[in-house]
């Protein structure tokens, strides 16, 4: 059997689940899930490997339609990029998702010259019969080549959507080294294991208007004991939210660094010393120059 390799990208809005169906297609976690929406901001490259197949997985930034920052702009270009390099493309929905067809994400899916699966996720909350009519609805909206119910938080449906994931693929050998997992690096995995916590700890605009950079990641043998020190700057937008990422005598940011920590060790596993200092950039997230700092934009 000829070896089989190609990209597959996953679209749709915010808060469908993107990042919990590349975690499950993986059987690992790449991308950080939150309940808020928003959450992936980055393009994130995901490899599947086994004998005979290599699936390098796309998880994009959910569209929006109306931007409110540069940032966000950025995070589109980021989704609609998607569009133009797949060899497969997932369209991923719910059933609370509302879709007329006139949106620029389903007319763009016009041009396409490869085969779209439409996955309607978490199935789990709906009625067959509303599940039917949610199907026909679509069927309406776009000629989709497949359609797969599935609940990617449950896992239901993951293994039929890969075997014909697999089945589609086109002929070709691996595009990365077969143990490699992703084409991001480890200080791209450290920042979002604490973005996700700041997702969870925080609540309002703050999350939205973090960003983690690591500054650096040193590896020292302490008292015969391997402990890698990690020093993280959190930027936000205004200097009124400093003190509520510290929290009251620090105990906010303090809860943030053990459970960032936790994590981190597990990803990692090994020891950790890890040291969170939070700085202002006024209105970061429409800056152009600070963009392209945090990898925003080229």
């Amino acid at each position: 059997m000829n070896h089989k390799a190609g990209f597959v990208n996953i679209i749709g809005n915010p808060n469908v689940g993107k990042s919990t169906l590349l975690n499950a297609l993986l059987d690992d976690k790449l991308s950080i899930i939150s309940s808020k929406p928003q959450t992936t901001r980055h393009r994130i490259l995901g490899i599947y490997n086994d004998d005979d197949h290599q699936i390098v997985f796309s998880d994009s930034p959910g569209i929006i339609e109306n931007p409110a920052y540069g940032m966000q702009s950025a995070m589109n270009t980021f989704a609609y990029t998607s569009l133009e390099d797949a060899d497969i493309l997932l369209f991923m929905t719910d059933p609370f998702d509302k879709y007329t067809g006139e949106e620029a994400i389903i007319q763009q899916l016009t041009k396409k010259s490869y085969p779209a699966y439409l996955l309607i996720n978490k199935i789990d909350l709906k009625t067959e019969k509303e599940l039917k009519d949610l199907v026909k609805h679509w069927e309406l909206l776009f000629p989709f080549d497949e359609v797969f119910l599935i609940s990617a938080k449950e896992g239901f449906g993951i293994e039929n959507l890969l075997q014909r994931i697999k089945d589609s693929l086109p002929e070709h050998p691996p595009y990365y080294p077969k143990d490699q997992l992703s084409d991001k690096n480890i200080r791209f995995f450290i920042s979002e294991i604490i973005r996700e916590k700041i997702m969870d700890l925080y609540k309002q605009e703050i999350p939205y208007s973090c960003e983690v950079v690591v500054d650096e990641f040193l590896e020292k043998e302490e008292k015969q004991l391997n402990i890698t020190h990690i020093y993280i700057s959190i930027y936000v937008e205004r200097e009124s939210q400093k003190p509520i990422i510290i929290g009251r005598k620090g105990s906010a940011i303090k809860k943030l660094g053990i459970e960032s920590r936790k994590d981190i060790e597990r990803f990692l596993d090994e020891s950790v010393f890890l040291e969170l200092k939070v700085k202002v950039k006024d209105n970061w997230r429409d800056d152009d120059r600070l963009l392209k700092h945090f990898g925003y934009k080229q």
